[in-house]
């Protein structure tokens, strides 16, 4: 006869294939769609205290410069890269 123990084994295996088949019917559009929002509120600073602007727009600065300055990057790597050294 099975145990307890196993049962909850069970239901652990179960709840985490359940899991895996949720994540893994996202289509591309949708999953497109999410990270285009998380990405543009990571820029927009959502999730810093709204009660200090002061941090609020420090940290809307700070992203934006290091997203420009990531892609400036990239760019330049790919001319470089292009460009045979």
């Amino acid at each position: 006869m099975a145990s307890p123990r196993d049962s909850d084994g069970e239901k652990e295996s179960r709840r985490i294939l359940d899991r895996i088949a949720r994540e893994s019917e996202s289509g591309g559009a949708s999953y497109m769609a999410r990270k285009t929002t998380e990405m543009r509120d990571h820029l927009a600073a959502a999730d810093v205290d709204k009660s200090d602007p002061v941090e609020q727009i420090g940290t809307r600065i700070g992203r934006i410069l290091g997203f420009v300055l990531t892609i400036g990057l990239l760019l330049w790597l790919i001319h470089f890269l292009v460009r045979g050294g």
